[in-house]
């Protein structure tokens, strides 16, 4: 049988719409089930806890449970190596954390590429590294470091959490800045380069707030800058580096994304849960007792956040000839 053109052609119209219209009855459904939420680093440290912050805050807000999945190793690569693979329903998410901005041009091959393989979905937190010393050290202001260093040349040692980590690179960053030579001394994480920081084997460390501020509060350790390019509210009387070295900024991020073809529903249906998370009182406060400041807004904008830092941090790397251990 024949079909009239009129009745045809609205047919062939119904039929190409259904794509659509299934992707955003997805959506309206979603989630109907537990959405797991991919941590690249163990159980117990600063990037867990905002993990699971947020989890809590989104499975009230969303009525399924959020479950943390920790999946540490190669510096969160086998993380957001699992979530690119993931079917980009909305189920699988991965936060996002610097590290993952420094991994591209550490890692010779990596079998993704993050700022093609992931939907950036939310900014969650931006967080200073303290720039700190032994309180022995013969300095008590950045200027007074820089002044040191640059009269012992390779006679400091700067401590990290590991080769290419983030600390890393934001000490790397400072010594091409303020143009002084350290001899970086690398651990296998933040713990054991406190325990040599405050044990006087090594100088300075950039650490995150998190794992320095009660070492800090015992007099332990001394704060002399943060990295942010403003203050941080929980060291208001800590200047910033880049009060002395002009242009100087490193963050440690959290955000979270999805895998790349993950409808565009989804996302927005999560990043307007997550700003609303960040913006809900307990959860802030928790957040804010880390030393972060909140990241909220769209997801173009945390998707820009990654481009820039991604570019930042692998010309700072490049650099200085960094690779992966």
């Amino acid at each position: 049988m024949k079909l009239p053109r009129r009745q045809f052609l609205h047919l062939a119209a119904g039929v190409a719409a259904l794509p659509g219209m299934s992707r955003i009855a997805r959506a309206q459904t979603y989630p109907n089930k537990p959405v797991r939420l991919v941590v690249g680093f163990p159980a117990g440290g600063p990037t867990d806890f905002v993990a699971r912050i947020i989890g809590q805050s989104l499975s009230e807000r969303l009525g399924q449970q959020i479950i943390v999945e920790n999946r540490p190793g190669a510096g969160s690569n086998i993380a957001a190596e699992a979530v690119v693979r993931s079917p980009p329903d909305g189920y699988t998410l991965l936060l996002i954390t610097a590290s993952n901005f420094t991994n591209p041009a550490l890692y010779d091959k990596l079998n993704f590429n993050l700022v093609e393989d992931i939907a950036a979905v939310a900014g969650v937190m931006r967080q200073p590294f303290i720039m700190e010393v032994n309180p022995s050290f013969p300095a008590t202001t950045v200027p007074e470091f820089i002044a040191y260093v640059k009269a012992n040349p390779g006679k400091v040692n700067m401590a990290s959490s590991g080769t290419g980590s983030a600390p890393h690179v934001a000490g790397e960053l400072f010594k091409i800045m303020a143009h002084v030579d350290m001899v970086h001394v690398p651990y296998r994480g933040l713990a054991p380069a406190l325990t040599d920081l405050i044990g006087g084997q090594v100088q300075v460390l950039f650490d995150t707030i998190p794992t320095s501020i009660e070492h800090i509060r015992a007099g332990k350790l001394r704060p002399i800058g943060v990295t942010t390019a403003t203050r941080s509210a929980i060291l208001p009387d800590v200047p910033s580096i880049g009060e002395f070295v002009p242009g100087y900024e490193a963050s440690s991020y959290q955000g979270v994304g999805a895998p790349k073809a993950t409808p565009p529903a989804i996302v927005e249906k999560l990043n307007r849960e997550i700003n609303a998370a960040l913006a809900d009182p307990q959860a802030k406060a928790r957040l804010a007792d880390l030393g972060g400041t909140m990241l909220s807004g769209p997801p173009a904008d945390f998707g820009k956040l990654i481009v820039d830092e991604t570019e930042k941090w692998g010309n700072v790397i490049r650099a200085v000839h960094i690779k992966a251990e």
